[in-house]
């Protein structure tokens, strides 16, 4: 069973910056894919960003130029680095990743942007 723990959510203020990170119990060197989603109570969880691991990336619209994320395949960490931080970012972010073409999730890190 492959292990995610997501670490770094909190408080921040409008406009700050946050990083989350992710660590996995497994290389990620092999992963298929790494990436962040997020979900706010009451509403749908929804894709964040992800990377491949030959380092290809995508990001949700609502994220393009304010986040952005790595992966080093040495620590075997996934990172999140947010900023220009919104409210409506407040969720919580949970780190994905795929072995063997199966899902793994970690438990997820609460980050609140307050106003």
């Amino acid at each position: 069973q492959v292990q995610l723990v997501e670490s770094g959510g909190g408080l921040v203020q409008a406009g700050g910056s946050l990083r989350l990170s992710c660590g996995a119990s497994e290389s990620i060197f092999s992963g298929n894919v790494m990436a962040w989603h997020r979900q706010a109570p009451g509403k749908t969880r929804e894709l964040v960003a992800s990377i491949t691991s030959d380092g290809r990336t995508f990001y949700a619209e609502f994220v393009k130029g304010r986040f952005a994320i790595t992966r080093d395949n040495v620590k075997n960490t996934v990172y999140l680095q947010m900023n220009s931080l919104k409210p409506e970012d407040t969720a919580v972010y949970l780190c994905y990743g795929n072995w063997d073409w199966r899902d793994y999730w970690g438990q997820g890190t609460q980050v609140t942007v307050s106003s």
